[in-house]
């Protein structure tokens, strides 16, 4: 009886969550068809132009921004985060220091992403003036920096968890044939935790995709599509965050048109991400 009640229990769990997702993407669908029949899909899929004096919107210039700054962010991401997931995960696993530096890389992880906005403002925005990358720090360069480190956490902890996964059995025949501890780590722990350490990488890349206060902060919030990774632009959660308290009418069915294709862009991501570690796995 404990278990069929159980089960019960864990079915309407589920269903609820089908449930929820199905609301969601029916209330984008829904909202957004004002958008696509008076300016059409593909229209404002490549449209480049957004302006609420003439009612013309498009989020061509909106999407480059959010995988201007996403995939920028990621490169970033993995400079610094397969280093330290190594760290806690093969060559100072169960040590002290593993210890403090993972909780340095969880304290991070729940930092609210105010916070992280605030401190490329004051602290980065400067260097990057400074440094002579553009005149006032803004754009796609300085929120990938900041969006780099709020994802670090993510990847390397998740990464540092798989690779720890490795069976000791793999990596001791490795030695016993006389490999070295890179070799070790480059043909045996990376290999076998690929597919796990794709899943963090993508995970963190959600993220990024998601993230809006800390780059609506950053980037500089011109409506063009940006010239470069020192250039300005926004984001597609960023206009969301702008414009949307003041917007009505059309204007408001293309922000919730935006959110759609945010929503699709990301299903998309997870599902080649999900193929990919079906392919690592078969390999």
């Amino acid at each position: 009886m404990k278990d069929r009640l159980f089960k019960i229990v864990l079915f309407l769990a589920s269903f609820l969550i089908l449930l929820l997702t199905a609301g969601i993407v029916y209330a984008l669908i829904s909202q957004s068809l004002r958008t696509f029949s008076e300016i059409g899909f593909f229209k404002f899929l490549t449209s480049d132009s957004w302006n609420p004096k003439t009612d013309k919107y498009g989020a061509l210039s909106f999407i480059s921004g959010t995988l201007m700054t996403s995939v920028l962010a990621l490169a970033f991401c993995v400079l610094f985060s397969l280093p330290v997931a190594l760290f806690n995960g093969e060559y100072f696993r169960g040590k002290k220091i593993s210890t403090v530096v993972s909780s340095i890389v969880d304290l991070l992880a729940g930092i609210p992403s105010i916070v992280y906005g605030l401190w490329g403002f004051y602290v980065v925005c400067p260097v990057l003036v400074d440094l002579g990358f553009s005149d006032t720090g803004f754009g796609v360069l300085l929120a990938s920096i900041v969006l780099a480190i709020m994802i670090i956490p993510y990847a390397s902890s998740l990464s540092a968890e798989f690779i720890s996964m490795v069976p000791n059995e793999l990596k001791e025949a490795a030695y016993s044939l006389g490999a070295t501890r890179l070799e070790v780590v480059t043909r045996v722990s990376l290999p076998a935790a690929g597919s796990g350490i794709l899943t963090s990488y993508i995970l963190a890349l959600g993220r990024a995709l998601g993230e809006t206060m800390a780059v609506t902060m950053l980037i500089g919030n011109t409506n063009a599509i940006p010239t470069g990774i020192t250039g300005t632009g926004n984001t597609m959660a960023s206009i969301i965050a702008n414009q949307f308290g003041e917007a009505d009418g059309l204007k408001l069915s293309s922000l919730i048109a935006i959110g759609l294709l945010l929503f699709l862009i990301t299903a998309v991501i997870n599902f080649i991400a999900k193929y990919s570690m079906k392919l690592i796995n078969k390999a």
